[in-house]
């Protein structure tokens, strides 16, 4: 895993203070002060990418809707075909979740 590099005890409290939150309301509160708004896009947008890309949408219906570059739809389809799974797993998750 790429993240291997960073492994240590800032993103261990990083990852940690995330599992630690209750709900959506303590996620917004969190991210709201942890991040910029650009930060907070980026990453929606990233997971909205390997949705629709997981969902079979054209790169072309994909730039459309969500504004990402083709180099990010690229990136995003890299790491669900040759990733850890991340994305697989929370979005089956939430999807679930949903039901």
């Amino acid at each position: 895993m790429q993240i291997d590099k960073l492994r240590g005890k800032e993103l261990d409290q990083l990852f940690n203070a995330i599992l630690s939150l209750k709900d959506l309301e303590e996620c917004y509160q969190f991210f709201d002060d942890l991040c910029t708004m650009n930060e907070i896009q980026s990453l929606a947008q990233r997971l909205e990418v390997a949705r629709m890309l997981m969902e079979g949408y054209t790169y072309q219906r994909i730039e459309k809707d969500t504004g990402a570059s083709t180099a990010t739809i690229s990136r995003v389809k890299r790491c669900i075909n040759y990733g850890n799974d991340g994305y697989q797993l929370t979005l089956e998750r939430v999807h679930t979740k949903q039901e």
